[in-house]
């Protein structure tokens, strides 16, 4: 009976041994997962403040570097209707801000505009680029539209003039009513001033442009546009009003005296347009 009662002590012994040694080791997983845990803190916290430091979170944009839109510009094939003067950059377009420029048409006021970039910055860009290429000098505006505006640009005068390159749609207005007149608040979708792009087939713009003499709003705008005259709107009311004839297209044109552009110019972003001299009468298209 004694060995038996011994056993059984040595066996509770043994028992409450492997319990107190299960307990330890669950302590010591404890304290190394929570000083694991701890340590692991402390390196996010001191990473954090790193990058705080090299201003990692600062939400600023890095000015020293050069920003600017990306534009693309779809190549066409040299044909009749066009002129091949090369193509526009397509990085590093400047992205927001204006441009001024300076037309003069015949022996007329010369008319100043500010162009867009901000909501249009590849269009103000191609259009910056034939510019300074002379491409617009002494090339007839085609068409006084019946929406009102001087359409000019198209170098052929059968709507398909333009250079060896296209690109998309910028800044085209939203719908508006037609019927209900506009507000004080709510302008037409292109009040008289606008200059716009046109292109014979839309988001294929290139070089032809309309200088809206008197507000147009149509139930779906289709016109993107670029800018808007500053000063000289008369001169283009003076040409809109001017007497027309039917072509064989059944568009109507200027037919006594050619609608000519002498001069096209485009300033630097957020300079003003010098309003340019008038051409001398001597000059004038007959």
């Amino acid at each position: 009976m004694a060995s038996s009662k011994s056993r059984q002590r040595k066996l509770a012994r043994a028992k409450l041994d492997r319990q107190m040694a299960r307990r330890a080791a669950r302590e010591r997983r404890r304290r190394q997962v929570g000083a694991a845990t701890a340590i692991g803190l402390v390196l996010v916290v001191a990473a954090g403040l790193t990058m705080w430091g090299l201003g990692v979170f600062d939400s600023k944009p890095d000015t020293t570097e050069a920003s600017g839109e990306s534009c693309a510009w779809t190549s066409q094939s040299a044909a009749d209707s066009s002129k091949d003067v090369g193509q526009p950059s397509t990085e590093n377009i400047p992205s927001e801000g204006t441009r001024p420029a300076t037309l003069t048409f015949n022996a007329l006021a010369p008319v100043t505009a500010s162009l867009n970039i901000t909501d249009a910055p590849c269009s103000v860009a191609s259009f910056t680029y034939l510019a300074g290429r002379n491409y617009f000098d002494n090339t007839k505006c085609t068409e006084i539209t019946e929406e009102g505006a001087l359409h000019c640009g198209d170098i052929t005068g059968d709507g398909l003039g333009g250079p060896t390159y296209t690109y998309w749609d910028e800044n085209i207005p939203a719908a508006t009513n037609p019927s209900a007149p506009p507000s004080g608040d709510v302008p037409p979708a292109y009040p008289a001033g606008t200059i716009a792009l046109t292109s014979p087939t839309p988001g294929s713009n290139g070089s032809q442009f309309l200088i809206f003499f008197k507000d147009f709003n149509p139930a779906t705008p289709a016109y993107p546009i670029i800018g808007s005259v500053a000063t000289g709107l008369e001169t283009v009311q003076e040409i809109g009003a001017m007497e027309t004839v039917a072509n064989d297209a059944g568009k109507t044109v200027v037919p006594k005296s050619d609608v000519l552009i002498t001069s096209l110019t485009v300033g630097e972003v957020g300079a003003t347009a010098a309003p340019a001299a008038p051409v001398s009468s001597a000059s004038t298209a007959s």
